[in-house]
């Protein structure tokens, strides 16, 4: 993995940049963009953002993003209009920066991208494969159990219509909570109930997933979701990680998902690290109370499941850091500036789905590979 700093000082935004750049085949990037100047108000700040986003198109011009997430700190006054102008798949929740700006970016580009729409997701289609993105899907005026229920129902449905099904398509999903702490437990009851019927079990596999505080920008959605799937795969590309030295199966204490996983193309190799925090093989909360030490675990746990994947954290393309305390935000900061200097990443205020856990990241590896 390429990494590099773009610091548009005239618009006081900085993009750091992760470039896979292989000899044949496609580049990937991934950027995340975030404002420097912290007293203008939110529509200095997105103009900033759009000319920023404007620049680097400028600097990688065979890419196309085929998805984008917006961080915002006030979801309410500020998503509308931020999807506009994106002809790929979008997603818009409140998780406010802790640099204390009031928004911040995630774009995953690709050379010899055409995203095109399809229903409500957006399709990239790369030799026999179609990658399909789902963005800030919801439904409003249900509660948290009833809301992910219907949601990943819908989303079923969706793949069913086009030749793909939940089970062997679906590789990525993320739930954005509002009051976590509250309505975690239906998210949870109402994953575990959809993904029973459709043969989504401890026996079989589950998916890689992020289950995190966000607040939503409409006042009666409770659970905001974000999928990726690919159409085209078979499942001998798919290999699921456990690293149970770290960590341990996630249905011994009731949930559905996947530590991560990993998938397998020609030329390279997309591993997708679902949320992980302080947690031990037990499943039990590492190092209670203590920021330094739960960091240093967390990373920990990744960088075994990245081992299960044959990568290493030279191969992280981004992570996303998610904290409960707006207080822990200097000092895990200056933990990821020494260990992981170079690598994209934007640190959010987003409680995590234990009151225990004080921190959560998650990460995209990619790595080059040769399969005939």
């Amino acid at each position: 993995m390429e990494y590099s700093k773009h610091s548009f000082s005239e618009l006081s935004v900085e993009a750091r940049v992760a470039s896979h750049s292989p000899e044949r085949g496609i580049a990937e990037h991934h950027a995340v963009l975030q404002c420097l100047d912290l007293r203008m108000p939110f529509a200095q700040q997105l103009a900033s953002m759009r000319q920023a986003v404007a620049r680097l198109a400028a600097l990688l011009p065979k890419a196309r993003p085929v998805f984008a997430r917006y961080f915002v700190s006030d979801a309410a006054n500020q998503a509308q209009g931020l999807s506009d102008g994106w002809e790929c798949a979008v997603s818009v929740v409140q998780q406010p920066p802790l640099n204390g700006a009031k928004l911040a970016l995630w774009i995953y580009y690709q050379e010899e991208a055409r995203p095109v729409r399809s229903g409500s997701m957006w399709m990239v289609e790369h030799g026999s494969c179609r990658h399909y993105w789902l963005g800030s899907a919801c439904v409003p005026g249900a509660d948290s159990y009833k809301a992910t229920y219907d949601m990943l129902d819908d989303y079923a449905r969706q793949l069913g219509d086009m030749g793909m099904n939940l089970a062997d398509n679906c590789m990525r999903t993320w739930f954005f909570v509002r009051d976590v702490d509250v309505n975690y437990r239906g998210v949870v009851e109402g994953r575990n109930r959809l993904f029973d019927r459709h043969g989504l079990t401890a026996d079989t596999h589950y998916i890689a997933s992020t289950g995190i505080g966000g607040v939503p920008a409409r006042p009666d959605v409770a659970v905001l979701m974000d999928a990726y799937a690919v159409g085209g795969i078979k499942p001998e590309q798919v290999k699921y990680l456990h690293a149970p030295s770290h960590l341990n199966p996630t249905h011994e204490y009731g949930v559905a998902f996947e530590r991560g996983t990993a998938v397998d193309y020609p030329d390279r190799r997309h591993v997708f690290i679902s949320g992980t925090a302080s947690i031990n093989n037990r499943g039990e909360v590492e190092h209670p109370g203590d920021i330094v030490r739960q960091t240093a675990r967390m990373l920990e746990n990744v960088e075994a499941l990245l081992a299960d994947a044959e990568c290493g954290w030279r191969d992280v393309a981004h992570c996303i850091v998610y904290l409960r305390d707006t207080a822990d935000y200097t000092v895990v900061s200056e933990i990821f500036a020494e260990r992981l200097p170079d690598m994209p990443r934007v640190i959010t205020l987003a409680p995590v789905c234990r009151p225990g856990w004080l921190v959560e990241v998650e990460c995209m590896a990619i790595k080059a590979i040769h399969n005939a």
